[in-house]
């Protein structure tokens, strides 16, 4: 005897998500994918101290903003970390080592079209020492 159960358990069963056709995958426009757009300035922000590096992209940042460009970041990039390994002595103590770690802290900040009133204030912008910048035009 054959039941219900059966007989649909051998059937192709069509349901309302595999008879509907796939809707086509929408594209990310250029403005989104970095291609073709305005121009923008890429600054990368280093330094040893991060308290020193947040006061100086927070100067950058009121900068930008008080010529109304629009600005993208700061993004936090990996922490660059160097380490030393030493003899605490010359001679006798060859297992004492001592080791140091050197820390720089990066930031990156994008600046979407600038004006030239927003490139002038910020090359004109003063940052303490041990704050390393690099701008990029792309």
């Amino acid at each position: 005897m054959v039941t219900s159960k059966d007989t649909k358990k051998h059937e192709p069963a069509q349901t309302a998500k595999s008879a509907a056709p796939k809707p086509a995958r929408a594209r990310k426009s250029a403005a989104v994918t970095g291609a073709h757009s305005a121009p923008q300035l890429r600054i990368r922000v280093r330094a040893y101290e991060h308290k020193i590096l947040d006061a100086s992209l927070r100067q950058i940042m009121d900068t930008a903003a008080r010529y109304d460009a629009e600005i993208h970041g700061p993004v936090p990039l990996p922490t660059e970390i160097k380490k030393y390994t030493v003899n605490r002595s010359s001679f006798i103590d060859k297992n004492s080592r001592e080791q140091f770690e050197m820390r720089v802290h990066k930031r990156l900040i994008d600046i979407i079209n600038p004006n030239p009133k927003v490139i002038e204030a910020l090359t004109n912008l003063s940052l303490p020492s041990g704050v390393n910048i690099d701008v990029k035009m792309m």
